[in-house]
């Protein structure tokens, strides 16, 4: 890793951090570990898996994906032990009790008392697990189910990449709390764009699981000679969400019962299916496509929807304030926190309806007994939901 790459890939708010330490000499070997770590983190962004998807359901083993694969996961293992051997340059293990231990606790007594040590703790904790998962990554990679199965590589490596770049951004995260109360999104590279991800995707599951629910129905009361009408409609519609950036961020395992699905899907509309063969395929797609909701559950997104929760209740708090005095005001913070509550999309099914009502009727376009309406409304939407 190069030590004089430009500070533009930290943060602000990081840049502030090490700005802010006493230590000159520490903040300077704590600054190179952060450029590693965010040059590390952009090596290590999710893959595109589109080039390498197959609709194939009973592959034989694909040596040509593990020819193909093999350079991803060289650079995988690279570009963690790049920032391994910063991390290990700049703050070596070694046995306390020494005179150099010695001098450099006084030193770091006087200078940040406890702190240098502290983050010097919490790289090494993660550089350990870091080393692990390594070679973790590894023996998945000679197990015979994961190299004879394309999909199931595919799998393994985004897994992998997933939890080196959460591990990289507990490393930034948890020792640049020690010197100041710092955001995962202030400091944290990719954390953003990460979220953004997130949010996303279940905006765009929560349309499809709609989507496909509505035309499961369609299927289960149309008339027999108007099944093949349907599927060719299904298909257009699974169709539109593969263009998507959502379905591009599935991982590995939802994407392949998506592909898979398709596939069969498109068999079965050649052959002009009967009703009830067709009721038989879709219906379980249906409960697959809810369980692609399960993204609910991320951790970092629990934190983002917590934290717009909050954000939207004191919007709503100050709309409530201004109500009776200021109705266009009211009106304004009310569209704002629906604004914010775009965010949500996907959480809930009737917070999301309330959601796609409100992009077309904004809150400042109404007034009097509506304006309360939506407030109350919306607040209680917010209320009930389960984030946790």
């Amino acid at each position: 890793m190069d030590g004089n790459r430009p500070t533009e890939q930290l943060s602000p708010r990081l840049r502030q951090v090490l700005e802010s330490i006493q230590d000159r000499a520490f903040a300077a070997r704590l600054r190179k570990v952060y450029l590693a770590a965010a040059h590390a983190v952009t090596q290590l962004s999710d893959m595109d898996l589109v080039r390498y998807e197959t609709s194939g359901t009973g592959e034989s083993p694909d040596l040509s994906l593990w020819e193909e694969m093999a350079p991803v996961i060289r650079d995988t293992v690279m570009d963690v032990n790049a920032l391994l051997r910063v991390v290990r340059e700049h703050f070596p293990q070694h046995v306390e009790g020494g005179l150099a231990d010695v001098v450099e606790r006084a030193v770091n007594e006087v200078l940040d008392p406890g702190l240098p040590e502290d983050a010097a703790a919490v790289m090494h904790g993660v550089t350990s697990r870091l080393a692990q998962q390594v070679t973790e990554l590894g023996e998945a990679m000679r197990k015979p189910e994961v190299v004879s199965d394309r999909w199931n590589l595919l799998s393994e490596i985004q897994r992998f990449r997933t939890r080196f770049r959460e591990e990289i951004g507990a490393l930034v995260h948890a020792s640049a709390a020690i010197f100041a109360d710092v955001h995962p999104g202030e400091v944290v590279p990719g954390y953003l764009e990460e979220v953004a991800s997130a949010v996303s995707v279940r905006g765009t599951v929560s349309d499809l699981v709609r989507v496909v629910e509505a035309r499961v129905a369609k299927i289960h009361e149309a008339d027999p000679e108007d099944t093949q009408w349907h599927a060719q409609q299904l298909e257009k519609e699974l169709d539109l969400f593969g263009k998507t950036p959502a379905y591009r961020a599935l991982r590995a395992p939802d994407k392949r019962k998506v592909v898979e699905f398709r596939a069969r899907l498109g068999e079965l509309v050649q052959r002009n299916p009967g009703k009830a063969e067709l009721e038989g395929l879709v219906d379980p797609f249906g409960q697959l496509c809810r369980g692609l909701l399960q993204v609910n559950n991320r951790a970092i997104l629990v934190q983002h929807d917590l934290e717009l929760l909050a954000r939207c209740g004191v919007k709503l708090e100050q709309a409530e304030q201004a109500l009776a005095s200021s109705p266009q005001e009211a009106g304004r913070l009310i569209a704002e926190a629906v604004l914010s509550g775009q965010g949500l999309y996907g959480r809930d099914p009737q917070l999301d309806a309330f959601l796609r009502k409100a992009r077309k009727t904004p809150a400042t376009s109404v007034g009097g007994g509506e304006l309360r309406d939506t407030l109350d409304q919306f607040r209680g939407l917010l209320a009930s939901l389960q984030v946790s």
